[in-house]
């Protein structure tokens, strides 16, 4: 699957363990890192199976998230457009081939 990432910010925070470990933890920055990899292997958001993926609701609707250690989670929206969406009118994560990372932390904070 293609990632963005939604500034230069959070794309050196996901690429560099180092700001990673500091903003996170070091669990979070590994798993950080080991999840970034497994989307990037996957063909779509529906191959995701590691960090029980779930889709957000409420004010996060139309966001995804995987768990990184505790409270973190790394979320992204869909970076197809238009995304496809199913008769319901959510987005149909088992198509998404494309992400954009817009969060890497606790959102509950």
């Amino acid at each position: 699957m293609e990632i963005e990432f939604g500034n230069a910010r959070l794309k050196k925070l996901c690429e560099d363990r180092r700001i990673a470990t500091r903003k996170l933890g070091a669990d979070s920055a590994r798993r950080l890192g080991t999840r970034l990899a497994e989307i990037q292997s996957a063909s779509n958001v529906g191959e995701l199976f590691a960090g029980k993926p779930h889709p957000l609701s409420g004010d996060r609707q139309g966001e995804f998230a995987v768990n990184l250690a505790g409270g973190d989670r790394l979320v992204f929206v869909p970076n197809d457009d238009p995304p496809k969406v199913t008769e319901a009118g959510h987005v149909n994560w088992q198509e998404v081939s494309s992400v954009k990372v817009i969060f890497a932390g606790d959102y509950h904070e």
